[in-house]
């Protein structure tokens, strides 16, 4: 089977569990991505930020030895013989795993963050039921959870990167730089 079917058919199955349901959502309600925080001013504040958030994990995977590369979607099945393909598969098959791995589940978790913010509104500016839930439903969903000394320590790292960047948005009303994260940083090193 060629490179790019097989691309297109992991992605299907992740945008399956990380888009199509906020797609669906989106479209029902007739809400616009743009109107959860895509757009262009704050994007470079909601960035540097998000990445801020990210660094206590870099340090632990460096410290630890489970890092030393960095490669975008280096754990995506596909990748590796994405970026060995001939131009011009190489580049449309990371743009596809990009997106779906990418956009789609950094952007999940500002919808879902958003709609649970909306249904149960908080007065504290730094208690946020939906960036709770997010990061509980990460560590749960990507196994983040230890028993060991590292593994708590990993799974507060987790923590500190879904809770703050949905806390980054939710400051600058910018959500660029959680999808920059998943893009650029998670699954990189």
């Amino acid at each position: 089977m060629p490179i790019l079917s097989r691309v297109l058919l992991v992605a299907i199955f992740q945008y399956g569990l990380a888009g199509f349901g906020i797609t669906i959502v989106s479209i029902f309600r007739k809400e616009h991505f743009l109107s959860y925080g895509l757009k262009t001013e704050g994007m470079f504040l909601s960035i540097l930020l998000c990445v801020l958030c990210f660094i206590p994990n870099i340090i632990f995977s460096y410290t630890l030895g489970q890092s030393n590369s960095y490669l975008p979607f280096q754990t995506v099945l596909t990748t590796k013989e994405v970026l060995a393909s001939d131009f011009p598969i190489n580049v449309i098959g990371m743009l596809i795993t990009a997106t779906a791995w990418g956009f789609f589940e950094g952007f999940n978790y500002i919808v879902i963050s958003e709609k649970i913010n909306r249904r149960y509104p908080t007065n504290s500016k730094w208690l946020n039921w939906g960036a709770i839930f997010c990061a509980i439903m990460c560590i749960l969903i990507h196994g983040a959870i230890g028993v060991t000394f590292e593994g708590i320590i990993e799974m507060i790292t987790v923590l500190i990167i879904i809770y703050g960047m949905l806390m980054v948005k939710e400051f600058t009303g910018n959500a660029w730089g959680c999808v920059f994260i998943f893009i650029f940083l998670w699954n990189a090193f």
